[in-house]
């Protein structure tokens, strides 16, 4: 099959190193355009970028893919399918409808729930036990095509929106074969999404990171992880951010001001929270390194009664 792979992200990687190995022709690799990064402003390429280059594939950097002189491009390239993981542009009619056999998305969750930009991150945000990757049937709406396979993948107790990225990422090469060979051979089941199942996982910003203390310990545990490596959780300790890599709930009983610090020595830092109590086990102050909380202590003590705001 002659396909054209559209991705940006290191989650889209593994899945594009799992085409360019196997039967299937990679004609060509769209992805979004170079961006500054770092204190220099260097130009940056897409992850996707880089791996294509390695496979000596052809890459495309438009800055808006709907534009009429590149959907006229995508056409001479006569794709047989287009495949779509983590782009990050919305594909129009025009283009879903250049291949023979339409556009193949490889989404993180377990469609219909979590549909849109950051289903890794919510399903932790959310307390969910398992999520999944879904190779869905593109059509005009937001990740509301036909299903066609699944996988799943349970979530661990102590799962990070880093962790899950990854375990994820490793399972979607597989799963985007399987698919094409089915819809290959025409033995593909097509499922129709039920849209009162749905819910939408909306982009993560870095306010989100910000740590409200009157909520619950488990919420506040579940942000830390979700957010982890990005946003990140954070509150203010005198004056400056303190970011929270790593927390556990006790199960205690207590009552106090949300954010008050109750106790600070090598088994964490343990502060109440607006039901509950969070011990903080590893943590980074502004311009200093990520440490346990034991070491952090051993540099600067805290004292009962203080304040995490």
């Amino acid at each position: 099959m002659r396909v054209v792979f559209m991705g940006t992200p290191d989650f889209a990687v593994p899945v594009l190193s799992a085409l360019a190995e196997s039967r299937h022709e990679v004609c060509a690799v769209v992805t979004q355009p170079d961006k500054p990064r770092g204190r220099g402003k260097n130009m940056q390429f897409p992850p996707v970028k880089e791996k294509a280059q390695e496979y000596g594939i052809p890459v495309y950097q438009p800055v808006r893919v709907k534009e009429l002189e590149f959907v006229i491009t995508l056409r001479e390239l006569a794709p047989d399918m287009i495949v779509v993981v983590a782009f990050g542009q919305i594909l129009s009619k025009d283009i879903l409808d250049i291949p023979k056999y339409g556009c193949v998305n490889v989404h993180a969750s377990l469609l219909p729930k979590y549909r849109g930009a950051a289903p890794i991150q919510w399903v932790i945000l959310d307390g969910e036990e398992k999520t999944g990757i879904t190779t869905m049937l593109m059509d005009v709406g937001l990740d509301t095509g036909d299903m066609l396979e699944k996988v799943e993948v349970e979530i661990a107790p102590d799962e990070t929106g880093g962790s899950l990225h990854d375990k994820l990422a490793s399972k979607g090469g597989a799963l985007l074969l399987s698919t094409l060979d089915k819809i290959e051979a025409g033995s593909i089941v097509r499922t129709k999404q039920d849209d009162s199942q749905s819910c939408y996982a909306k982009i993560l910003t870095k306010d989100m990171g910000k740590i409200d203390f009157s909520k619950s310990a488990v919420v506040l545990e579940r942000q830390i992880r979700g957010l982890n490596p990005w946003p990140s959780a954070y509150c203010t300790l005198d004056g400056k951010t303190m970011k929270i890599w790593r927390a556990q709930i006790e199960d205690e009983n207590s009552s106090g001001t949300p954010g008050l610090i109750l106790s600070a020595d090598k088994r964490g830092i343990r502060v109440q929270t607006g039901q509950g109590i969070l011990c903080i086990k590893e943590l980074q102050m502004e311009g200093k390194k990520r440490m346990d909380s034991d070491a952090f202590l051993r540099g600067y003590p805290m004292k009962d009664g203080m304040i995490l705001l």
